[in-house]
């Protein structure tokens, strides 16, 4: 199976280099000196446990019309997304997986309706070096199709067979991003908020509610309108477990070099993207009604990073 990464950011590199590892045919798309380097040296990646991977991986510049790759694994920012679309809907190849942050599922699923589209995410997070990638990576990716779409999960399979991946196939990717984006954005909030030191809230209960309380209400407009929360341990969001399961976890992020490399790493280097995604998010539950106050009052707090 001959399968493309379109994009050499943290997700992507680390994907591609797992699969690279896991005796897969890939290729990476990667531009200016930074896919210059990859070429030259290798891709360099800094795992945060310690272990240091240098794999000389094909890479490529371009993607022609005539390029046929069994799947293409697009991984770029959700704020980039337009600058690759005419390329995939001029490519040959037919499967195409949308990795990462998306509230565009619906439209892109038209505008690429030749073609047979997914989405994904990975679990992996971290930063770019100048010549190598700082990166957490637990091999987990969810991946699937919307709502009531004929099922992938054979090709799923066939692409991740005898890797090490933890493979999540999930059938409502829509709404999984969407809970996705409910639950990330505040955590964006808050890094914005401390100008990227989260140490500074990790005592902060009454801001670490807060966070919750963010989630919680958007969480509330998308049950209240029809929409599935996932995971499903999240389905419990408006009991007062549900705070006692997640304040830990938030004091954990705001205190450790993991939390660190997990969080603040992308959402100080992708402001971009996540001020687009936080009005994309505004927009989809803005139309069942006004965005909670639990919402704009945290969005309030972010220092003039975003872009609202």
């Amino acid at each position: 199976m001959r399968i493309l990464v379109f994009g050499a950011g943290v997700l992507g590199c680390n994907l591609i280099n797992n699969l690279y590892e896991d005796g897969k045919d890939v290729t990476l798309l990667a531009r200016g000196e930074w896919g210059k380097m990859i070429r030259e040296k290798g891709l360099i990646i800094h795992h945060f446990f310690g272990k240091i991977s240098v794999n000389k991986i094909p890479v490529i510049e371009t993607l022609a019309a005539d390029d046929l790759y069994d799947v293409i694994f697009v991984v770029v920012r959700y704020s980039q997304i337009d600058s690759v679309i005419e390329a995939l809907k001029n490519n040959v190849s037919k499967n195409i997986v949308f990795v990462g942050n998306n509230l565009r599922f619906s439209e892109l699923r038209e505008i690429l309706k030749d073609k047979n589209v997914m989405f994904a995410f990975g679990s992996s997070a971290g930063h770019r070096e100048k010549d190598h990638v700082e990166s957490i990576d637990i091999r987990k990716i969810t991946i699937g199709n919307l709502k009531d779409e004929k099922s992938d999960k054979k090709l799923v399979d066939e692409i991740f067979k005898g890797s090490r991946y933890k493979v999540n196939y999930e059938t409502n990717m829509g709404d999984w991003l969407l809970c996705h984006a409910a639950s990330v954005l505040p955590i964006a909030f808050a890094c914005y908020y401390t100008d990227g030191d989260l140490k500074k809230v990790r005592k902060d209960k009454a801001y670490l509610n807060e966070i919750m309380d963010a989630t919680i209400s958007a969480y509330e407009v998308l049950d209240n309108n029809g929409h599935e929360i996932l995971p499903e341990s999240d389905r419990s969001y408006n009991k007062p477990s549900f705070k006692r399961l997640y304040l830990p976890f938030y004091k954990l992020i705001c205190a450790t070099k993991l939390g660190k490399r997990c969080t603040s790493d992308h959402a100080m280097n992708a402001i971009d993207e996540m001020s687009a995604l936080n009005n994309d998010f505004k927009k989809y539950i803005g139309q069942y009604g006004q965005i909670p106050k639990a919402w704009t009052e945290l969005e309030r707090k972010t220092n003039g990073y975003l872009d609202i």
